[in-house]
């Protein structure tokens, strides 16, 4: 039985590739410093095959302690600093964690002869593109217009480039699309789910900058992308880049907002137009598709109401509280 150290595993994307993994027949190990609490795992917690240990990936010796008491076969990173803003009002700490803590994580499961390592990198890294008629691939410039894509390139040019290539390791970076969907540990504050939060509620959504592109990729296709690289060939993998998405699913958030209409149609809706934004950019993914056979199992109409779902449903009675946001929220 092989066993995967996740970390960041308690996490919108980490908890829901745990339970894929178990289902799968893996041992799983958990890193995670709760920083957004842990009833994430609270179903999974006594699992035979589950086990949990609470830490920052900045704790290096921590991590050492890890690798050499668990024979760790492979690692996914999904341990970071997520997302402009939070990189942003914490350069310091986000400098610390998504580059240095990575870099000493990666240098380690060298030394401790882990096989593969996973990255979870981000299509935010492409930047603007140049040509709205061009999509962009694995090979495309990257134009980091942030300290978060910063620093995902940064280390995503140390792994697959930066370090001495040998024979029985295989690092992958996947720039994973605009995440959305139901997960154990529930956000609000990305796009889809927070747009159809906003309508489903019966508040009017307002939307800055409707014209821009973005790909996206319901949060359990990364898990499932996770599993096609572990399961994969190392040669088809090694000191390999692959966007995590479907071609199809890029979209403005016009269009985002008009997939939500068709299933809510009283929303309301303002429109605040922005001339310029940062990052704007459409994106292939051919590549993982024909490499390794991944395809999407779920589309934004798809996220779109199960969001709706638990909303209206009452699921989540309080989708305000906190604990769905990674920067404070202000409560409507």
């Amino acid at each position: 039985m092989k066993t995967i150290l996740i970390t960041g595993g308690a996490g919108y994307v980490g908890s829901t590739l745990l339970r894929v993994l178990l289902r799968n027949g893996y041992r799983v190990v958990c890193f995670d410093k709760l920083l957004f609490g842990g009833e994430s795992l609270l179903d999974i917690w006594n699992e035979q095959n589950f086990v949990f240990i609470k830490g920052d990936v900045t704790d290096f010796g921590l991590i050492k302690e890890v690798l050499t008491n668990h024979k760790i076969d492979a690692v996914v990173h999904l341990a970071a600093i997520v997302g402009d803003p939070a990189c942003k009002r914490e350069p310091g700490v986000a400098t610390r964690t998504n580059w240095e803590a990575s870099k000493s994580l990666l240098e380690q499961c060298i030394e401790n002869n882990v096989r593969r390592f996973i990255f979870a990198s981000t299509c935010s890294n492409y930047g603007k593109m140049s040509d709205p008629n061009v999509l962009l691939k694995e090979t495309s410039p990257l134009l980091p217009v942030s300290l978060y894509a910063e620093l995902k390139v940064r280390f995503e040019n140390y792994l697959v480039t930066g370090i001495r290539k040998i024979d029985n390791f295989a690092p992958t970076s996947l720039r994973f699309a605009t995440v959305y969907g139901l997960s154990p540990r529930m956000r609000f504050d990305l796009t889809v789910n927070e747009f159809t939060k906003e309508i489903a509620s019966g508040r009017e959504l307002v939307v800055y900058g409707e014209h821009f592109w973005r790909p996206y990729c319901h949060v359990a296709d990364f898990s499932r992308a996770i599993m096609h690289v572990l399961e994969a060939p190392e040669e088809l993998v090694a000191y390999n880049v692959f966007n995590v998405g479907d071609t199809k699913e890029n979209y403005t958030k016009k269009m985002i907002v008009d997939e939500i209409i068709r299933q809510i149609p009283a929303a309301k809706v303002k429109y605040i137009h922005k001339d310029e934004d940062p990052r704007d950019y459409r994106v292939s993914f051919d590549k993982i598709n024909q490499s390794l056979g991944f395809k999407i199992s779920r589309t934004v109409p798809d996220g779109i109401k199960e969001v709706k779902d638990v909303i209206q449903l009452g699921v989540i009675c309080d989708p305000e509280a906190q604990r769905f946001y990674n920067i404070q929220h202000a409560v409507k």
